[in-house]
């Protein structure tokens, strides 16, 4: 049965009972454009940030990590090659191999520091080698579309997840975060709600498809994000 999350303390409560049973544990957080998953992945890196709020352990920096699934973005200039630049979030506009290598690294605790990618919203560009997840991070938390999808290697992502929370929100209100955000990265207006019920849409369709598989449902009010 899936679980519903109602507010950020319900949240972080969820993750500290996660963190009472597993060594390490990585939380996916996927919903469609414009949910609000960034928002959320960082409050949660933030909040446990220096450990376990109340636990009475000592602070340890590094305790959480914030790797999101679009640091494996494909460059631009590989878009141009592949004639995908124009549909550019789509589920085959990723490296998903890649994606799935670095959550099994993590998953499987492998020894020293590793480096994750992370998306540069200023370029709209992937920049390698930016993220460290240290042996001793024992919460992390990484967002994205289509951390529920079946198709080829994303089929084996969820199994390096301990949890995947679906984020839910108000279409309308998604829809006007996404042509906001457009906006705000370069394109005009017009071109920014074209984007949106042309290429954004669509894979929201696809997302919203795979919710059921969920382990929580997520919908904070508006102000929380």
């Amino acid at each position: 049965m899936t679980v519903h999350i109602a507010n950020l303390e319900e949240a972080k409560a969820r993750v500290k009972d996660l963190l009472a049973t597993h060594e390490r544990v990585i939380l996916g957080i996927v919903g469609a454009p414009g949910a609000g998953k960034s928002t959320l992945a960082q409050l949660l890196a933030e909040a446990f940030s220096e450990g376990v709020p109340g636990s009475g352990d000592a602070p340890k920096d590094h305790f959480a990590a914030w790797v999101p699934m679009d640091g494996y973005h494909l460059a631009d200039v590989e878009l141009r090659r592949l004639n995908r630049l124009q549909r550019k979030g789509a589920i085959d506009t990723f490296d998903a191999r890649g994606y799935r290598s670095l959550l099994r690294r993590i998953h499987e605790g492998e020894d020293g520091v590793i480096y994750a990618p992370m998306f540069e919203r200023d370029l709209e560009q992937p920049l390698a080698g930016a993220i460290p997840v240290f042996p001793w991070t024992r919460f992390v938390v990484t967002e994205g579309n289509y951390l529920l999808d079946e198709a080829d290697a994303w089929k084996d992502v969820r199994a390096a997840m301990t949890e995947v929370w679906y984020v839910d929100v108000d279409d309308d209100l998604r829809r006007e975060r996404l042509v906001e955000r457009h906006i705000r990265f370069g394109k005009e207006p017009e071109q920014a709600r074209k984007w949106v019920m042309e290429v954004d849409e669509v894979n929201a369709r696809r997302i919203a498809a795979c919710r059921d598989r969920a382990d929580a449902t997520v919908s904070l009010p508006p102000l929380d994000l």
